[in-house]
């Protein structure tokens, strides 16, 4: 026998890439399928945005009003979905929004200036919202208390201003709106983005999370919370006596019990009750002015979709650190268990060992 080494046949090894005419190797056929396959998911994203973007502004037109010549709607679900899409993908699929209004836009009429502004506010007043969040280390999850206060005051009163300006701006200068209609028209545009944001980016958040209980009990109970406040909310919203507060018990029940997915159903549920009533003038809504009517309904949303959230955050974020304490716990036990020598149990001390008492 030879005692030179067996060499490795050329079927033991992988056949190097062929050099392209420029002598460069040519990129494996994978890294261009993997490729392909980003582009078309990301495509899909801003599609699937777009339409449904499109489809919250559909039910948004159902119920508007009128202020001073404009037309605004008071509860426009379209911010929400793109504020909840933005946070969950990133701020990469703007397209998407940004498609998504002009669909809207188109719909209406034909492109003017008015138009022009409506899609650029509805473009950068959710990114804006999303820069600001993601800065302060909001988490999708809303599982603790501080992000559900960023939600409410960055991504909604804050990141809405954005929107309300420019589109009042727009409408100001395309269809002839007088700056002392300013004032009116821009609250009711801010106000209806920012009670979108607030009902709606919590309901898609909670959605993509949800888990159906497997207590028979408990979803008995969560079909009659569903049903009884979406009862409660068409009697109190629809009644000619100021009975408003009667729906808070229920939106408290639904954040202690379901967190934030019960407190975004039952707030949802509300929200759409209550602008159905107040664009027919339904109700209390019924002896009150336009202006008035649209104060009191957002003040309405605002407050229940404030205090539901916040709820739901903070029994979230008690039950998370129990859970924390109880693993911990356990964790301890087991190092105990390791750690103390065979055939011996833990350690037992004399009553006052502890204390430096000493027995006689």
């Amino acid at each position: 026998m030879s005692g030179v080494a067996p060499t490795h046949s050329t079927a033991d090894r992988a056949p190097d890439p062929s050099p392209a005419p420029d002598g460069r190797a040519r990129p494996e056929r994978g890294t261009g399928r993997i490729r392909g396959r980003l582009v078309a998911g990301y495509v899909l994203r801003v599609v699937l945005i777009a339409l449904g973007y499109y489809a919250g502004g559909l039910v948004g037109l159902l119920r508007h009003v009128t202020v001073e010549g404009a037309t605004v709607t008071p509860f426009w679900p379209p911010t929400g979905i793109a504020v909840a899409c933005l946070l969950l993908f990133g701020a990469g699929v703007w397209p998407g929004v940004t498609l998504g209004a002009l669909l809207v836009v188109s719909g209406m009429g034909p492109l003017s200036l008015t138009a022009v502004g409506f899609i650029a506010g509805n473009t950068l007043a959710p990114l804006f919202s999303c820069a600001l969040l993601r800065r302060i280390g909001f988490r999708a999850d809303l599982d603790r208390f501080r992000d559900a206060v960023c939600l409410v005051f960055l991504g909604a009163f804050l990141g809405m201003l954005v929107s309300a300006t420019v589109g009042t701006l727009m409408t100001v200068a395309g269809d002839g709106l007088t700056l002392s209609d300013f004032w009116p028209v821009w609250s009711a545009w801010w106000a209806g983005d920012a009670v979108g944001v607030l009902v709606v980016t919590p309901l898609l958040l909670a959605l993509r999370k949800l888990e159906l209980p497997g207590d028979r009990a408990q979803v008995a109970e969560a079909v009659a919370l569903a049903a009884a406040t979406a009862a409660l909310a068409l009697l109190v919203t629809r009644s000619t006596i100021s009975l408003l507060f009667l729906i808070y018990p229920l939106l408290v029940w639904a954040a202690l019990r379901f967190q934030l997915a019960g407190a975004a159903v039952c707030t949802a549920i509300l929200s759409v009750s209550a602008t159905w009533a107040a664009t027919d003038r339904a109700g209390i809504f019924a002896r009150q002015d336009l202006i008035e009517g649209m104060i009191t309904l957002q003040a309405l949303n605002g407050s229940a979709a404030l205090t539901a959230l916040l709820l739901a955050a903070v029994t979230a974020e008690r039950r998370n650190t129990q859970r924390r304490i109880a693993a911990a716990c356990d964790d301890l036990a087991e190092m105990v268990d390791v750690l103390a020598p065979k055939g011996r149990g833990p350690r037992s001390f004399p009553a006052g060992g502890r204390t430096g008492q000493r027995h006689g």
